[in-house]
């Protein structure tokens, strides 16, 4: 076997692979056993009918040609092997030349490489605009109600009725002076202003008079039945009202309420952590932005044999998690409002997005000479299982026999080199003022979860935003 390697593009080359005569023979060999499989060849059991035997019988022509099929399999891999190529994706054979009269076979193979970057525009000190996550009393003031929230009393009202009160009403909706039964309601202890029944029924109530009637207009929701979306009239009576009233934020309250002993303590909790989440999500906002911004200043062009296998790998697995709800494809497709056209155009720009994305940051982790130690790799694992694994060297070993310890440290360089380039931007806000994305310590709260003024704030804070890489792990 000779072989050769051209260049065929930047991540791309194209290995010529000579068959040799004896090659040839034993591939030949094989194919006549392989046909004679389903041949009847009287004198002959299954697969034993000797090579010329079969090229009397199936054709010298067409055993030739299985024959380098045959060839291709055993020969290509090893040739790929000795020509110390490393493919990411399935190698493709681009053509096949048979002279027969000099008894020559070539085979073309082309080859897509894993794209690096010998280089990278200047990332340093690149203003990247951001909001300012500076936290406003309004904000602050939002969450203290929230929690105020939860002890407000409802007290009778009379007059009046605008969004956050309370009212029993009898409804009765009619659709061109037919009753619409079904949709009518008695003694319903409503909110106004959650938009939460039959659209239109807020605007009437906002300014009706407890214990008047109001009418007006809406419409039934999208579904209900089979007058859906239709318009409606509807007739409103106004039994009672209700006023929410809120407690005051005493010391008292907060201490019965929280961890915290004072209000001013909560004040200041919420103040951290809704800057803690703000902070949290500007670095995500700054870290797409970086990104992006030198994704579109390098000299790539991702081959598009890669593009497609990470498009068939996400639509592989789109379709695996539908099916595992019963969900077909073309269901999905529907539901989505798509057709097939524009969503494989979509699944490309992803793909292509994410492809582009882990190529910067291996070439970035590379050009940095960064390494993972052994005690990263133990940090990472204690970290995704929360510290609950007796034995941390069972799953290492178990993850190096599955090959799962070299992507483990990949994602490891790619976050490396997605916090060199986060650290080395200048975020600014619109008017080219810097603006600090320190990351903040969260103030963590004891107590239950439904019990915490702020936990929305924590638990968005802390919930790690999905790694920019993540999406084209398939293609490794």
């Amino acid at each position: 076997m000779q072989t050769e390697v051209k260049e065929s593009g930047r991540f791309e080359r194209t290995l010529t692979v000579r068959l040799e005569n004896d090659e040839l023979a034993a591939a030949k060999k094989k194919a006549a056993a392989k046909i004679s499989k389903n041949m009847k060849i009287k004198g002959f059991r299954p697969g034993k009918a000797p090579l010329q035997v079969v090229e009397r019988m199936a054709g010298a022509d067409y055993v030739r040609t299985e024959a380098i099929e045959e060839a291709i399999q055993d020969i290509v891999p090893a040739a790929i092997d000795e020509a110390g190529l490393d493919p990411v994706t399935t190698p493709t054979v681009s053509a096949i030349r048979d002279e027969e009269e000099d008894g020559r076979i070539e085979i073309d193979v082309l080859v897509t490489l894993w794209p690096v970057l010998e280089s990278l525009p200047d990332f340093d000190d690149i203003e990247i605009e951001v909001e300012s996550p500076a936290v406003t009393e309004e904000e602050i003031s939002e969450q203290i109600d929230a929690l105020r929230n939860q002890f407000a009393e409802l007290v009778d009202h009379d007059g009046e009725l605008s969004d956050g009160d309370f009212a029993l009403i009898d409804i009765a909706v009619e659709i061109e002076g037919d009753a619409v039964e079904t949709a009518a309601a008695k003694d319903l202890m409503y909110e106004i202003g959650t938009n939460s029944f039959i659209p239109g029924l807020d605007e009437i109530l906002a300014g009706a008079s407890v214990g008047g009637e109001a009418t007006g207009t809406g419409s039934l929701p999208e579904g209900y039945s089979d007058k859906g979306g239709e318009d409606v009239d509807l007739t409103v009576t106004i039994k009672e009202g209700k006023k929410k009233t809120l407690p005051d934020l005493t010391d008292e309250m907060v201490s019965d309420a929280t961890e915290f002993e004072t209000a001013e303590e909560l004040r200041e909790a919420i103040e951290t952590n809704m800057h803690a989440y703000k902070v949290h999500n500007q670095r995500s906002v700054l870290q797409d932005k970086i990104v992006q911004y030198l994704v579109n200043e390098v000299d790539l062009e991702v081959p598009e044999a890669l593009i497609n296998a990470e498009v068939e790998a996400r639509v592989r697995n789109l379709a695996q998690r539908l099916d595992s709800d019963n969900i077909e494809l073309q269901q999905y497709l529907q539901i989505m409002g798509q057709d097939e056209a524009t969503f494989l155009s979509g699944m490309r720009d992803q793909a292509d997005h994410a492809l582009s994305t882990r190529i910067l940051l291996d070439s970035l982790a590379a050009m940095e000479s960064y390494e993972v130690t052994d005690e990263e790799i133990v940090g990472y694992v204690n970290a995704l299982y929360e510290g609950q694994i007796d034995d941390v060297d069972a799953v290492l070993d178990s993850w190096r026999a599955s090959g799962q310890i070299e992507s483990l440290t990949d994602d490891i360089l790619r976050e490396r080199a997605l916090s060199t380039l986060v650290d080395s931007a200048k975020p600014v806000d619109s008017d080219g003022n810097p603006v600090d994305l320190t990351p903040v310590e969260i103030t963590t709260n004891e107590q239950e979860a439904e019990e915490d003024p702020a936990e929305p704030v924590e638990e968005a804070a802390e919930a790690s935003t999905e790694d920019a890489t993540d999406e084209s792990e398939e293609t490794e």
